[in-house]
């Protein structure tokens, strides 16, 4: 798995950004493929990795449920431990992936945290929150999330208690995967071009830019 890492960006990046994918797309979705372009293209080193699961759909096309919590957490960091040098790592993912760094990201001592696209509960269920280890939060955290996600509103967010440690970053009229409605005038190009924007700039805050 850990031969199968896929990099973007120049490798004398300050900062090497870790990409996991999200539990029904693979780590060359045409939304991680964007960002990681959009990414390296301002400057940052990254990669990307699969878990168990999704690295034996794409041997035999079999469509698979996530691994299990245990699996997810020791692949990733299985993945930081081959990179190496953590203190120099941003770690995270889009939704599921972000979430599993998230779980790690205080214990491997990384540089920051990035999730795109937190479930912070399950679709209807508001009331399974998966926020209790994000109140504590000693990383660095960025938390790019669209304003009509139904994995958690605007609204549901700001009652979570979340640690300072964690920025928030809305993504205009965005759902799960950013995009928005045509009516909102704005489109999937812009969305992600803001976003990219949104992590160049949490990267270059004082704390994460010395290196």
């Amino acid at each position: 798995m850990t031969n199968d890492i896929l990099w973007n960006g120049p490798p004398t990046a300050a900062l090497t950004i870790v990409l996991a994918h999200g539990a029904g797309a693979p780590m060359d979705s045409p939304f991680m493929n964007d960002m990681a372009e959009r990414l390296s293209a301002l400057g940052h080193r990254v990669a990307r990795f699969e878990f168990p699961y999704m690295a034996k759909r794409r041997i035999d096309g079999k469509k698979r449920p996530p691994d299990r919590a245990p699996v997810l957490i020791d692949t990733y960091r299985a993945v930081i431990q081959h990179i190496g040098t953590p203190e120099k790592l941003v770690i995270g993912g889009k939704s599921m992936g972000g979430r599993i760094a998230s779980m790690i990201a205080d214990d491997e001592n990384v540089k920051a945290l990035l999730c795109l696209g937190y479930p912070f509960h399950p679709t209807g269920k508001p009331e399974k929150l998966r926020v209790a280890h994000l109140q504590t939060l000693k990383t660095p955290a960025l938390i790019c999330h669209g304003t009509r996600d139904p994995f958690g509103t605007p609204d549901e967010v700001a009652t979570y208690g979340l640690s300072p440690a964690l920025s928030m970053y809305w993504v205009a009229d965005g759902n799960h995967d950013f995009t928005p409605r045509k009516a909102s005038g704005r489109d999937m190009a812009q969305n992600l071009a803001d976003c990219g924007l949104a992590i160049h700039a949490f990267l270059q805050t004082p704390a994460l830019s010395r290196t």
